[in-house]
């Protein structure tokens, strides 16, 4: 039986949170002389940013909330993903005792966040087709396992992991916290596990604005887990963790999902566009299935190719030193026009254009039939 009090850290279990301004007094209207803020206004010239936010974004969560599926009291918002990642080990693992599990080749600040916290790091690779090694995963599991990451759709290969084998983990790692990184769900077919937080009260569901919200520059991260979980990590965050300007914009996001939809069936429509177009380069030896929004291609020569994209001005992702990823180089699905550019340069750099050479600084789009017959 999961017990989160068991999990936490000793300390962090009687922790005194700090008690802001925003915390005592939750009301708009009225003489605000609470918190010493400038009275006057902001020096920015662009706005009224004088007073503190909502230190738990209430109106986010609230609307928030039913597009998700969940209650508020189940969302946890941080300054992108990345601090929901830190403050789950800080809160579950002792410094030099405790571990993490990662099933590379994934996301690398699990890895680096475990490194500052010095939180040792269990790594059980992820097999050839990059789904779990349930088996293994199970057998390295230890008492000090603390967390146990699962990133779906995963980066850097882009597939979604196979439920089974995270039904399996979060059945047997009844003593720690599973955490599924969903920040690629949106391109994804499948629900999210979101659906499964009431039925496992040790799973952990990671998203992100950044991604098919287009909001990467606001760093908007969100962690859906158990009530209790919640209300350890809003006793440990910096108390204005997400700043006013942040949290009016997301909801104005929250507003247009009709947009996001359609920025993802856009996406979409070019993921299928793109890979097909690279199975006529002739350096491209394999194109991974992806349920996210880039794909993960292994080149004949994917040092050549990455620097000679680079002198092309397209900038890709070179994976080719991560585990399980020889070869490989991470392409983020672009705008038809940005997509074309690539393949220009790619196939520039092969001498294998049908027509007269592209020059690299136009970014013309490529004519060839076969390259434009799913446009």
């Amino acid at each position: 039986m999961f017990a989160l009090d068991q999990l936490l850290r000793l300390h962090i279990r009687s922790l005194t949170p700090y008690s802001s301004a925003r915390d005592e007094y939750t009301g708009t209207e009225g003489v605000f002389l609470d918190a010493n803020e400038n009275p006057y206004g902001s020096a920015s010239g662009s706005g009224d940013f004088n007073r503190y936010p909502d230190p738990h974004q209430h109106a986010i969560k609230q609307r928030l909330a039913p597009i998700k599926g969940v209650r508020p009291d189940q969302i946890f918002l941080g300054n992108g993903s990345d601090e929901p990642i830190d403050l789950l080990i800080r809160a579950t693992c002792i410094p030099g005792t405790d571990s993490i599990l990662i099933m590379p080749p994934t996301y690398g600040m699990y890895e680096v966040s475990a490194n500052i916290n010095d939180v040792a790091v269990t790594k059980v690779p992820l097999t050839a087709d990059f789904q779990v090694n349930t088996d293994a995963v199970l057998a390295s599991i230890t008492d000090t396992t603390k967390l146990i990451w699962l990133c779906s759709p995963n980066n850097p290969s882009g597939n979604r992991l196979q439920d089974d084998a995270i039904y399996a983990i979060l059945r047997a790692a009844n003593q720690s916290l599973v955490i599924v990184d969903e920040a690629y769900i949106d391109f994804a077919d499948g629900p999210s596990w979101t659906t499964q937080l009431d039925q496992y009260p040790n799973l952990v569901v990671l998203q992100t604005f950044s991604k098919a919200w287009g909001l990467a520059g606001l760093r908007l991260g969100m962690c859906f887990a158990h009530p209790e979980l919640i209300a350890v990590l809003n006793r440990i965050k910096p108390p204005y963790n997400i700043s006013a300007p942040t949290q009016t914009l997301a909801l104005e996001a929250l507003d247009h999902e009709a947009d996001k939809n359609e920025f993802v069936r856009q996406i979409l429509a070019e993921r299928q566009w793109l890979a097909d177009a690279l199975t006529a380069v002739p350096s491209v030896e394999k194109i991974e299935p992806s349920d996210a929004n880039f794909l993960l291609v292994r080149f004949a020569d994917a040092a050549s190719t990455f620097a000679g994209l680079i002198a092309g001005q397209v900038i890709v992702r070179d994976r080719s030193r991560v585990i399980l990823c020889d070869g490989c180089l991470r392409i983020t699905v672009g705008t038809r026009p940005e997509n074309e550019r690539l393949l220009a340069v790619l196939h520039h750099l092969h001498r294998r254009v049908d027509r007269a050479e592209l020059p690299l600084g136009t970014g013309e789009a490529i004519t060839r039939p076969e390259l434009v017959s799913n446009a």
